[in-house]
């Protein structure tokens, strides 16, 4: 039975750094949303429609592989709560883990826009993720989005039995990451580092 840790929130809230202390504390495995953009971006060009297959496949396949062979599993996802396909999308995902006994939980990052732009500069975020390395674009990205779209769910609203919101601007990443093991109950897997980390 393998569960699913889902770590939404808008552009440069913290994702990737908190998923990866859940990984190391926890042994799962970890898929950023970023694995799956730079390789299709790699192979088929920035936004191209082949890319965005690609992009889905990957993900897709990734999953299904994680519930075959019980692989505990995070990954990260921006999340426009006001378009009901991304809402279908995590609900989807929900049922994938749990209708073969898994768990699915759900953690909402949020953290204030000054935040966010300092953490959308951090070299290890641009080190980590090749398509932000161009600022200019990123920034403005990130504001077309937020202006956009709502990137984290209403006050008040709960759309997963497991769904922890956390305002992280002021949390470091094992911070947030511990808060989430002791709300959901969850207890590290017993395995070897290069099964859950292999060469990162």
């Amino acid at each position: 039975m393998a569960n699913l840790i889902v770590v939404c929130g808008p552009q440069a809230v913290g994702k990737m750094v908190v998923a990866e202390s859940l990984r190391d504390k926890l042994k799962y495995n970890l898929m950023i949303n970023h694995d799956s953009i730079e390789v299709s971006d790699k192979i088929f060009g920035f936004n191209t429609p082949a890319q965005r297959e690609f992009n889905g496949f990957f993900r897709e396949k990734a999953f299904e592989l994680a519930v075959k062979h019980d692989v505990d599993l995070i990954f990260t996802y921006v999340c426009a709560f006001d378009v009901p396909e991304e809402l279908e999308y995590l609900r989807s995902l929900e049922e994938q883990f749990t209708a073969k006994g898994g768990a699915f939980y759900f953690v909402e990052l949020s953290a204030d826009l000054e935040t966010r732009l300092a953490r959308n500069e951090t070299p290890y975020r641009m080190e980590r993720k090749a398509s932000k390395k161009d600022v200019v674009w990123s920034r403005a990205n990130l504001l077309k989005d937020t202006e956009k779209h709502r990137l984290n769910s209403a006050e008040g609203e709960v759309l997963f039995a497991h769904h922890l919101k956390i305002d992280n601007t002021n949390l470091t990443p094992d911070q947030v990451a511990e808060r989430v093991i002791k709300a959901f109950g969850l207890k590290a897997n017993d395995k070897e580092e290069r099964e859950y980390r292999f060469g990162v």
